[in-house]
């Protein structure tokens, strides 16, 4: 009869969750995974005109949003405060993060910055990334003498 331990299961099990916690630091395009911080979800597309962020920014005001670009790369940054009259309430769960946040975004060269537009909608910051317009490949004649 074998005696039966827990510890090799518990070792492999917390194995597994690094694994994991790992896995969910990693951040698609090199984006860094700033520990600590709330990281707000976002999607991005892009079409042959345009490329489109769209950040989930529920109850966060604009004046607390920064949008901007520097050397190719968009940056959203911000704070979600939570609400001093909410604080006196005495919350019995806070399971919604708030705090400052920050993302970040390496752009492709196609994208001209000067005529980037940011809209919030519902709790949704919409960044549109307009590209520049392709330049057409032009023939050179060569004449003779």
């Amino acid at each position: 009869m074998t005696r039966w331990s827990p510890w090799p299961e518990l070792r492999s099990m917390q194995e597994r969750m690094e694994r994991l916690l790992e896995m969910s630091r990693e951040r698609s395009a090199g984006e860094p995974f700033e520990q600590g911080r709330w990281q707000p979800a976002a999607d991005v597309y892009e079409d042959e005109r345009e490329v489109v962020i769209k950040v989930d920014l529920p109850e966060v005001d604009q004046e607390d949003i920064d949008v901007r670009i520097e050397e190719g790369t968009l940056i959203v940054q911000g704070v979600r405060r939570l609400e001093q009259e909410e604080r006196q309430s005495r919350y019995q769960r806070i399971e919604r993060e708030h705090g400052p946040f920050k993302r970040v975004f390496a752009l492709p060269a196609s994208v001209d910055p000067d005529r980037t537009v940011a809209r919030c909608d519902r709790g949704v910051l919409k960044i549109v990334l307009p590209k520049k317009p392709d330049v057409q490949p032009r023939q050179i004649e060569i004449s003779l003498g």
